[in-house]
């Protein structure tokens, strides 16, 4: 074959050889479409399996709103402030009402003045330890009991501020004392009376 004969060759075979690449391309995306296709069909099969309160957050998170506007720092402080403020007045409210709930119809119940305490008050005996302060003595309480489980004697000792109204309690008395209303910080019980002296 001449030159000539191979340039038109050549020429007549290229358009040709086009036409082949090009239908190979479509040919290749054409399966790329067709598997693109399913690939929804997976991923709705793959959601199916999730449950359905992760499935409707995957679903959201894939759902992009429209951007809002371009907030400064100190705006959104603000409006922090301002949902937070509006937050504050509903629960304030909220309480409210369910205080006015709980509270008695004027008339019903005792009024506070008129209520006495129910129950006995506690009486112990123990020995005077200080007798240092003005109208207040320092009593020492001891007391043993068995344990309801080991069945041991558990021996406890407590020291308390009892309030001597005429300082004629000493130490090293035995002395028996009631439970009373607070007198001081430390100081709810009241002298009764002086068992024993102390020699």
């Amino acid at each position: 074959m001449s030159e000539e004969e191979k340039e038109e060759t050549t020429e007549e075979e290229t358009p040709a050889a086009e036409e082949s690449v090009a239908e190979e391309a479509v040919a290749a995306e054409a399966p790329a479409e067709e598997a693109a296709e399913p690939a929804p069909a997976a991923e709705a099969d793959s959601l199916a399996d999730l449950p359905w309160k992760e499935r409707k957050r995957l679903l959201k998170s894939r759902e992009s709103g429209a951007p809002g506007p371009e907030k400064t720092p100190e705006q959104r402080e603000g409006e922090r402030q301002k949902a937070r403020a509006a937050k504050a007045r509903a629960r304030r409210k909220r309480r409210a009402e369910a205080k006015a709930d709980a509270r008695p119809a004027a008339g019903d119940g005792t009024p506070p003045a008129e209520r006495t305490r129910t129950g006995k008050p506690k009486e112990r005996q123990g020995l005077v330890t200080s007798d240092k302060g003005d109208k207040t003595i320092t009593v020492q309480i001891d007391s043993a009991r068995r344990h309801p489980v080991y069945e041991k004697i558990v021996r406890q000792r407590h020291k308390i501020h009892v309030h001597d109204e005429r300082n004629e309690a000493g130490e090293g008395d035995v002395v028996r004392v009631i439970e009373t209303r607070k007198l001081s910080k430390t100081k709810h019980w009241r002298l009764v009376e002086i068992v024993e002296k102390a020699r």
